[in-house]
């Protein structure tokens, strides 16, 4: 590219300096290229990269009113903290403990990161499924080779069914009064 040129109030051409920018480093969230399944040295090579200890991932899980906000730390205890509390001692049915950690147990990385969870509103089944739904993602985002598996295992996508409000003139959504002849 020439350099620009602009004129003097005398009308001679006078050469300008052209700056060019820098643009920063790529993130340090660069993905591995990897097959179907992924290694475990794949995976610490991939924590490798990410750098310093305080460094997360993080994404939002939701289910019905329920809202999970997760974090995946690469380095520290290896753990999956829900509330401030293990995830085995919040959830107390054994289907709400399968269905939080799925996404984890999926792609075979419960035990290599630090997970933790802060989750409101909805029941106990709602926020299991929510954490799973957060999960799902903050494992795409770390890394994208998640995807396909995670979308195929139905992970991936939001459950759109939400409570019917309740309408005027009824008891419930859809529940009538008893109806009286006489």
């Amino acid at each position: 590219m020439a350099p620009r040129t602009k004129k003097d109030p005398k009308g001679t051409p006078e050469k300008v300096e052209e700056v060019k920018v820098e643009t920063p480093a790529a993130p340090v969230d660069a993905v591995l290229d990897t097959a179907d399944e992924i290694a475990d040295d794949e995976i610490s090579k991939e924590i490798a990269k990410a750098g310093k200890s305080d460094r997360y991932f993080e994404a939002i899980g939701r289910r019905k009113t329920a809202v999970a906000r997760i974090r995946l730390f690469t380095k520290g205890d290896k753990e999956f903290i829900v509330n401030n509390k293990p995830y085995t001692k919040y959830f107390v049915l054994t289907e709400d403990q399968e269905s939080c950690v799925a996404s984890m147990k999926k792609m075979k990385c419960l035990d290599k990161f630090r997970v933790t969870v802060k989750v409101k509103g909805g029941g106990h089944s709602a926020q299991a499924e929510a954490i799973r739904h957060g999960t799902a993602r903050v494992l795409v985002d770390f890394n994208n080779n998640f995807r396909k598996r995670l979308r195929k295992a139905g992970f991936l996508t939001r459950d759109p069914r939400m409570r019917e409000r309740k309408k005027f003139g009824l008891k419930r959504a859809r529940k009538a009064p008893q109806w009286a002849k006489r």
